[in-house]
């Protein structure tokens, strides 16, 4: 993964061990053995490129970070994509409810 947005090596290192996982869907990045949809793609949770912190700073499937695009988190979560894919509260990784919770 090219990391072209400033992402500081100690938090690359540090989503890279923690998001074994898409952070919305839940989809193991282990398994995606050549589907690019299930590739693992960096993801800012608030749409600001200029938060690099591990608490903004995660690891999606690529499927569900162009879905989610530049909506706000809120907004995708009840989109028809989430709901076709059954992303919800309950599948979400901590780092993501942990903002919702800050929210």
């Amino acid at each position: 993964m090219a990391n072209r947005w400033g992402i500081p090596k100690e938090v690359e290192d540090l989503v890279k061990a923690r998001d074994l996982n898409c952070v919305y869907c839940g989809v193991s990045f282990a398994e995606f053995h050549g589907d690019t949809k299930k590739k693992p793609s960096w993801e800012h949770i608030i749409n600001d490129i200029r938060i690099n912190g591990p608490e903004n700073i995660a690891l999606c499937c690529r499927s569900c970070n162009a879905s989610k695009g530049a909506k706000s988190l809120e907004n995708w979560l009840d989109s028809s994509f989430c709901q076709k894919n059954r992303i919800e509260k309950s599948t979400l990784a901590p780092v993501v409810l942990e903002y919702l919770r800050r929210k």
